[in-house]
């Protein structure tokens, strides 16, 4: 049985398109659907006496994000269960320790900051928990058209094949769901190509992209099968991966990717072709954690 998804929300419009769409997701999945609120500030509001018309501007707010996020969310999908919580924690760190027991996250590619008004651009808690998570985590961004599912095509980036299974077994499994196809994107280089008035000989082209087919195959060769009615369409296409995968995310309703994260000096990171999609896809976007 599949785990609950679990969809932050903060009360701005972004993380309201990103409760939808989780809605839409979970039914899919035939899950439960938990909407978590998590802000600092209420551990230093929860110390503070408040009745009536008394009580601070930040706990009504506070009880008012979730309290319209499940309205929202039954008014979408009535059959559908649906909880929430309140968390008194900085958000990204309380969705990183909630995605240790869900299926997978949804965070909006903006939100509230701590200071009313204050829009934070993907970089902080959508990044942090992208690069943290246990779960898969999908950002949801983009058109309507992609967000709502208008192309019928979920697509996937594979780079190296032996770290491409569970992004490609989500990718495929996305796709079953949705009744749509899946592209399989693998972006190739020759270096011949990369210099002034560069020989265009046929055979070093021919074998890169053979090579960069047979990456595709071993790809998905294990795990299609496991998923045969999904419709499998190979590309391999020259050039960078992140021109690759945000030019297929035109026209794809998810793009996903794995997550190849490096430690640095300031902890857990992401590729930089992971934060090119993050930033810029035009559809939302799942980053399936491989290491």
């Amino acid at each position: 049985m599949e785990r609950e998804l679990i969809v932050g929300a903060d009360g701005s419009e972004e993380s309201l398109s990103a409760v939808d769409w989780a809605v839409d997701e979970a039914v899919r999945r035939g899950v439960p659907l938990r909407i978590v609120y998590a802000s600092a500030w209420e551990r230093y509001e929860e110390h503070k006496p408040s009745f009536g018309i008394h009580r601070g501007r930040a706990r009504t707010y506070t009880e008012h994000i979730p309290a319209q996020a499940v309205a929202r969310a039954h008014t979408r999908a009535p059959a559908l269960k649906v909880t929430s919580d309140v968390l008194a924690e900085d958000p990204a760190t309380a969705l990183v320790r909630e995605s240790a027991g869900a299926g997978a996250v949804v965070v909006g590619c903006r939100g509230r900051g701590e200071l009313a008004g204050l829009l934070l651009l993907l970089g902080s808690v959508s990044l942090s928990v992208a690069a943290h998570a246990v779960s898969p985590v999908m950002v949801v961004r983009g058109g309507r058209q992609n967000r709502d599912g208008g192309f019928q095509r979920v697509a996937v980036g594979i780079d190296e094949a032996d770290e491409a299974a569970a992004a490609v077994d989500f990718a495929l499994r996305a796709a079953e769901l949705r009744g749509a196809e899946l592209r399989a994107v693998h972006a190739w280089r020759c270096p011949a190509h990369q210099v002034p008035e560069p020989p265009r000989a046929a055979d070093a082209t021919d074998f890169h992209q053979t090579r960069a087919e047979m990456r595709l195959d071993e790809a998905l060769r294990a795990i299609a099968p496991r998923h045969a009615a999904v419709s499998v369409r190979r590309d391999a296409v020259e050039g960078l991966a992140r021109a690759a995968l945000l030019d297929v995310s035109t026209t794809a309703d998810l793009l996903v990717v794995g997550a190849r994260r490096r430690k640095g000096h300031i902890g857990m990171q992401l590729g930089p072709v992971n934060h090119a999609v993050l930033h810029h896809s035009a559809c939302p976007v799942a980053v399936v954690p491989h290491d």
